[in-house]
């Protein structure tokens, strides 16, 4: 097979999906270095660096490929030079600002334009047969062509729901009930996963170092909060690469700022970076009304500060601009109204804006 330096492939990704990944890998297989060009229009509902965030994290170990991007609100038709030269144009511009330096001499394209593509670009036309994978086959059944998706693209667009609430309110109930809620879909949705709460094992451990020490006399420090929020984000992040379109949390870090208030008071911070969570779809606030304070050999039982934190959660939510739902009632309550809030929420989740069409470009992925 030809051996080429330098490989440029271009496309939407809109999502990147595991045909993509193979053509990458076959352009690098055999260039000395592939760009990869990742061209977004204002229509399409998946933002640019995510799509370029993907890619990244999917050929990090691959030295050879370089990701580039550029949004390009260029019409699309084969049969118009000037369009055809906006959409080269910005094709160019991106190659510079990626830093590539070597011309291209290899076009990698499956699409019947790729032939005055690389013509454009002076290079060789190398044709990428076409498989059944295609990013419009995942925007129409998103659930349906999950497992064509990399780890991180999976993460990227999984709907994340986080339950949230003060001591014994029911949070880990709601959160592993509404997890098998999904999960008894079956296929896809069986990978349904709940991430656990860390706080609650870091507690347990540190009561360890000290079982003469009560509970309640603990010392904490910032510190304490620090390694539980990196942890639960971390932890997060390993079950939306492995789970299905939706994500579950007992808590995140986010919540971790409200309990650190609640053990340091007057010492706690503000503003803490690990904070910045990954898009939520809303977060889910178990209300300690209704709820009985149950001691499962791990809580402190102060029943002034447990009302006190349905107020910090709904408090710390609305300043930070976040959507959040207070389930009250029974626990078959709670459930029948997080499913509601859930299932459009999944709904919206799966939906993608229509990408640009036109002449030559009809069925583009």
């Amino acid at each position: 097979m030809t051996r080429y330096r330098h490989g440029l492939f271009i496309g939407k990704f809109y999502p990147p999906h595991a045909g993509h990944h193979a053509a990458i890998r076959l352009a690098a297989a055999n260039c000395d270095e592939v760009t990869v060009v990742v061209m977004s229009s204002a229509w399409e509902t998946v933002a640019l660096a995510d799509r370029m965030s993907w890619l990244r994290d999917e050929h990090r170990t691959e030295p050879t490929v370089r990701i580039a991007g550029i949004p390009c609100d260029a019409p699309l038709d084969v049969t118009d030079d000037a369009v055809w030269t906006a959409q080269v144009a910005a094709m160019t511009a991106a190659l510079r600002a990626s830093g590539a330096e070597r011309p291209v001499d290899a076009v990698y394209c499956g699409d019947a334009y790729g032939e005055e593509l690389a013509r454009r670009f002076g290079a060789a036309a190398v044709v990428i047969r076409r498989t059944a994978e295609s990013s419009t086959a995942v925007r129409r059944d998103l659930a349906g062509r999950w497992h064509h998706l990399a780890p991180s693209t999976r993460a990227g667009l999984a709907v994340r729901v986080v339950v949230v609430g003060a001591e014994s309110t029911g949070t880990t109930t709601v959160a592993e009930r509404l997890r098998s809620h999904y999960a008894n879909r079956g296929g896809t949705w069986a990978d349904t996963r709940c991430v656990p709460e860390y706080g609650r094992d870091y507690t347990a451990a540190k009561w360890a170092a000290r079982p003469d020490q009560p509970l309640t006399e603990l010392t904490w420090d910032t510190g304490d909060f620090d390694r539980v929020a990196a942890e639960q984000t971390a932890s997060e992040e390993r079950a939306a690469r492995t789970g299905s379109p939706l994500l579950i949390c007992d808590t995140d870090a986010f919540a971790t700022a409200v309990w650190e208030r609640r053990y340091l008071g007057p010492a706690a911070r503000t503003g803490q970076p690990w904070t910045r969570v990954p898009p939520r779809a809303v977060y889910l606030l178990t209300d300690h009304r209704g709820v009985p304070w149950h001691d499962d050999g791990m809580r402190e039982g102060d029943l002034e500060v447990r009302a006190a934190m349905t107020d910090w959660f709904a408090d710390a939510l609305t300043t930070a601009g976040r959507s959040w739902v207070l389930l009250t009632g029974s626990s078959a309550k709670r459930l029948e109204l997080a499913v509601a809030t859930v299932d459009p929420l999944l709904r919206l989740g799966a939906s993608f804006g229509d990408p640009l069409h036109g002449p030559g470009f009809e069925a583009t992925a």
